[in-house]
């Protein structure tokens, strides 16, 4: 019998406890062993969590108990959770962990700390999508030439909603929080930074690239509006919050943002809450991966997968992918800067001659070329709304036209910008 302790009781907690009690027969065929909860760690010792195993408040209840061959961790948060992984595995003991944002700065760490225990965490990306798996095992004959995702059902959920029905941004972020899809404080998640937290996890398995959050482009999706949504419809697109990886040469670009991508796309077709990840290999091509990001039992169901993996199969694969370092292909992160890609730019202008003109000659100055151009008149005509999309160009480029146009005098409102990704 393999004995579990469970730091962080929640939903997903619950979830697993429940699951390891009800699937008892087909887990113990599958794993070889029972693999039994027997304590878990909470804040509230109060609350009812109709659950029949023990509880407690403190974690060196687990930590200190050498019957307990796994932790489980699930408290959340970054550093005490760190120090509480990194303690159990000092302890001799495996660890199952969901925790993205422990691991978007402390894996690499962890990966050395491990030494001959295993860690499991397919639950910190994409929730029940056994992605993770994918990259380290089933894609391992591979170099990854770039994974696309949408990876965050709060920014998914809203921007279906502003897409298909016309709502505007603050009507459908009040309606995700009443229905538990958006926090209280729901920055985290549009914000860009829950997704890339995961965007970070798989580029360490796909390229073995060590970056922290800090080090990357991360854009949420708080500016768009009903302009926005109106050209996407119109030329065809949808608008995603996508966590890009692509492989150039020597390098590796890594960034969260706003895209709009074509409708025909596959991941332009994932809506609601549902993720969806893309990923393109030298040998296999692209393959895609779709299903439940959150949610209680589907990341308690990657958790308990990882507990059978670890227990069928003890600490035989490397962490993050990779038993040894590729010397002579070591990848370094691409600068912002050298993002080639084409563009999307929103401007709120005076209605007057001239101002078009001088629009076209900023960025004809910073190489950039228009594609495509809409211009909505305002209600009272002494503004218009212009919608343009580029043809490619670099990163620092449209910022540089960006910041000129902003400088003029006929601006009314800060221009906004959303990149296409083709």
């Amino acid at each position: 019998m393999i004995k579990v302790g469970i730091i962080g009781v929640g939903t997903v907690g619950s979830s697993v406890v429940k699951i390891l009690q009800k699937n008892k027969d087909i887990i113990t065929a599958r794993a070889g062993k029972e693999i039994m909860p027997v304590l878990g760690v909470v804040q509230n010792l109060d609350k009812d969590r109709g659950l029949n195993i023990p509880l407690s408040s403190n974690v060196d209840d687990i930590l200190n108990d050498n019957t307990i061959d796994i932790v489980v961790e699930l408290m959340g948060g970054v550093d005490d959770a760190f120090r509480v992984v990194k303690k159990a595995l000092l302890k001799g003991k495996a660890v199952v962990t969901a925790n993205k944002a422990m691991l978007a700065y402390h894996r690499y760490e962890l990966q050395k700390s491990a030494n001959k225990h295993a860690i499991g965490f397919e639950a910190s990306v994409a929730g029940g999508i056994p992605i993770i798996k994918a990259l380290r095992e089933g894609l391992s004959a591979n170099h990854i030439e770039s994974i696309k995702g949408i990876m965050n059902g709060t920014c998914n959920y809203m921007l279906t909603k502003m897409m298909s029905d016309g709502v505007e941004f603050d009507a459908i972020l009040d309606e995700a929080q009443k229905l538990g899809y958006a926090e209280a404080d729901p920055s985290f998640d549009i914000g860009g930074f829950d997704a890339a937290h995961k965007l970070l996890i798989l580029a360490s398995i796909a390229y073995g690239i060590d970056a922290k959050p800090e080090d990357i482009l991360i854009e949420g999706i708080e500016k768009i509006n009903s302009e926005d949504v109106f050209f996407a419809n119109e030329f065809g697109y949808n608008i995603k919050l996508l966590t890009i990886a692509k492989k150039s040469g020597d390098s590796v670009e890594l960034r969260v943002h706003p895209a709009l991508i074509n409708k025909k796309e596959m991941l332009a077709k994932v809506d609601g809450v549902m993720n969806g990840v893309s990923v393109v290999g030298d040998c296999v091509g692209e393959t895609m991966y779709y299903g439940p990001g959150a949610g209680g039992d589907a990341t308690a169901s990657s958790v308990v997968a990882d507990l059978i993996d670890i227990v069928r199969n003890g600490n035989n694969s490397p962490m993050l992918g990779f038993k040894k370092i590729l010397e002579n292909d070591v990848l370094k992160l691409k600068n912002r800067d050298e993002i080639f890609t084409k563009y999307y730019i929103r401007l709120e202008v005076e209605d007057r001659i001239g101002v078009l003109s001088k629009i076209s000659n900023i960025l004809g100055d910073e190489n950039i070329s228009i594609n495509s151009f809409l211009q909505k008149q305002s209600i009272d005509k002494k503004f218009a709304t212009l919608l343009f999309s580029t043809h490619q160009c670099f990163e620092k480029d449209i910022q540089n036209a960006i910041a000129k146009i902003k400088e003029c005098d006929f601006i009314k409102q800060n221009p906004a910008m959303i990149r296409i990704e083709e």
